[in-house]
């Protein structure tokens, strides 16, 4: 069994890269991709975890580690991720970029906590800092800040209220495109593939549409196999897969408590991708 989507507290994620492994291990997962939001800080960690549970005489078996990303990239005015697979994570002109793509966002994140002070909300950017510590803030950041100091019942009422798109204190961000994604996954060397199809509501027309302009920069898979897929849902994402010439990924898209009754390997407990998956993938 393999997941080739998961996060750990570098982005949104609850766990540790370490403590994802140790899951991951537990579980007997063979290949895991960590594929943080906009970020490859917990890559180095979870590598040096799966060397340190194989290289110990207990038999006990970590995963193999695939370094990944998640990319926040926009379509048509909306959101769409694109997951990079096996890239290099220490690619100085990828690093450099990701850095550019970065500061964008921190700038919105300021900005974000201004417009909730002015709402009355004792809330600075610092503050979230400090309680999310080396990790690339999001919404769900502002949203956790927000539930655990009482200003909201819970973190859906958070974006509700106060940091959802037509909500007062939401800033739009400036944004790569899914092409810009594949072509920073080429430049890592690494596997780009569209992340959970089903979850933008396209429908099959603007879907084509998106993977064509992809699939000319170089999109090599997209994910069948999710956690919140039906089987109809699976088989319509394979058969525009074969129909487009993609290879299919699959993955939970694991995060921890922060995403209730989706496990990690067995999403919510229809999941269960087989290693052929990545090796077709690498392959090609």
């Amino acid at each position: 069994m393999i997941d080739l989507h998961s996060h750990s507290n570098k982005s949104d994620g609850t766990l540790s890269p370490s403590e994802l492994v140790d899951l991951a291990a537990e579980r007997k997962i063979t290949y895991l991709a960590l594929t943080d939001h906009d970020t490859v800080d917990g890559i180095s960690e979870a590598i040096a975890r799966s060397e340190e549970i194989n290289s110990s005489p207990d038999g006990m078996r970590a995963p193999e580690i695939i370094p990944g990303i998640e990319f926040s990239t926009e379509w048509n005015g909306k959101d769409v991720h694109v997951v990079g697979l096996n890239i290099d994570h220490h690619n100085s002109e990828f690093v450099g970029k990701l850095s550019a793509f970065l500061e964008s966002r921190e700038g919105r994140n300021r900005k974000m906590a201004e417009n909730l002070k002015k709402m009355g909300i004792g809330i600075s950017y610092e503050g979230l800092l400090r309680m999310f510590p080396g990790c690339v803030l999001t919404r769900a950041h502002f949203a956790k800040y927000l539930y655990e100091y009482g200003y909201v019942r819970n973190v859906h009422d958070a974006f509700d209220r106060y940091v959802g798109p037509d909500s007062p204190a939401y800033v739009p961000r400036e944004k790569i495109t899914p092409v810009q994604a594949v072509r920073m996954t080429l430049m890592a060397g690494g596997i780009p593939v569209l992340a959970h199809p089903l979850i933008y509501r396209f429908g099959d027309e603007k879907l084509r549409e998106l993977i064509r302009e992809m699939k000319k920069e170089g999109l090599v898979g997209i994910e069948a196999m999710y956690s919140t897929h039906s089987a109809e849902d699976e088989e319509y994402v394979r058969k525009l897969a074969s129909e487009e010439g993609l290879l299919i990924s699959g993955g939970s898209d694991y995060h921890g408590i922060n995403k209730p009754g989706i496990e990690l390997g067995t999403g919510c407990g229809n999941l269960n991708i087989p290693e052929e998956v990545w090796y077709e993938l690498r392959k090609r």
